[in-house]
């Protein structure tokens, strides 16, 4: 069985490119307990609220019960839910969940093939974040999940898996002549920049272009805030920063709710600024809560 093939295809609710990484993160959160204890089970009551944290911090900004996944991974091979009635799940009713005492942990064929072949985690893990996840959350995600991937290559999945442009970075961070477009940031050392980053705006996991009205140049601050949702960017092209975000020291103040209401610096005269699409998808996907109208208000 290829566990990497099947990982990469856990069937997701979608619709016009709405993000549902739902089964993505109870799968990775199931692989870092597996890691850490082979033999594990994962009660539901015992674990909801790690996974509705993890559904809050990584997930879309609408909101899911973690009773979902629970319930509907199992429907692709490598999760099973046992009740104290016995083996099988109860359904996705939170209240079902709880009452019924389920349990769930990876399938048996799947813990097998894992004790088998240990670096089959750190390549399923590996997927999941290529596939759900920018590449600026993947190692906060391990962190949170409680994973320690090994960093190997993913094989076998070259047909189905699109390859990312290698220019995207230089045409991108050229077009904002090498300043961050929210906060200006410009630095180097010598002729080389640093701490700049090309951000896309509408995910490649989720389709994506590697084109330039896809992209921001942004340092490496605001490219986590903006892929975290703090940040984003409105119809008239001026920064976006969400009411839920809370920093009290100047240094916040400064680097993060001033920005609400400028305008995006850049892109130089004669280059495309980003795409009303993808703004709008990462409104709606990523961007959570809603806007601060002015830096004043804040």
């Amino acid at each position: 069985m290829d566990w990497l093939e099947r990982t990469a295809k856990l069937r997701q609710w979608s619709r016009s490119g709405a993000r549902a990484p739902h089964k993505p993160l109870l799968l990775l959160y199931a692989l870092g307990r597996f890691q850490r204890d082979a033999d594990d089970e994962l009660r539901y009551t015992s674990v909801e609220e790690d996974l509705r944290r993890l559904l809050a911090e990584y997930g879309p900004p609408h909101r899911t019960t973690p009773a979902y996944p629970f319930h509907h991974l199992v429907s692709d091979g490598v999760w099973e839910v046992r009740t104290d009635r016995g083996p099988g799940s109860p359904g996705s009713e939170v209240r079902k969940l709880r009452a019924t005492g389920a349990a769930g942990r990876l399938a048996p064929d799947l813990r097998a093939a894992l004790r088998r072949d240990p670096s089959l985690l750190g390549r399923m893990a590996r997927v999941l974040l290529d596939l759900n996840f920018p590449p600026s959350l993947h190692d906060e995600l391990c962190e949170a999940v409680g994973l320690e991937p090994e960093h190997a290559e993913v094989t076998g999945l070259s047909s189905a898996r699109r390859r990312r442009d290698p220019r995207m970075r230089e045409l991108v961070l050229t077009a904002y002549e090498y300043r961050c477009a929210f906060c200006g940031y410009d630095g180097r050392i010598g002729a080389v920049p640093v701490g700049l980053e090309a951000a896309h705006v509408r995910w490649w996991a989720f389709g994506g272009p590697d084109d330039v009205d896809n992209g921001l140049c942004l340092c490496s601050l605001h490219h986590k805030l903006f892929d975290r949702g703090v940040l984003g960017i409105g119809d008239d092209h001026r920064i976006l920063v969400s009411q839920r975000f809370v920093g009290r020291s100047s240094a916040a103040r400064e680097h993060v709710t001033a920005l609400a209401d400028r305008t995006v610096i850049g892109p130089r005269p004669g280059v495309p600024p980003v795409a009303a699409t993808h703004r709008a998808w990462h409104t709606s996907q990523v961007f959570h809560g809603t806007p601060h109208p002015t830096a004043a208000a804040t």
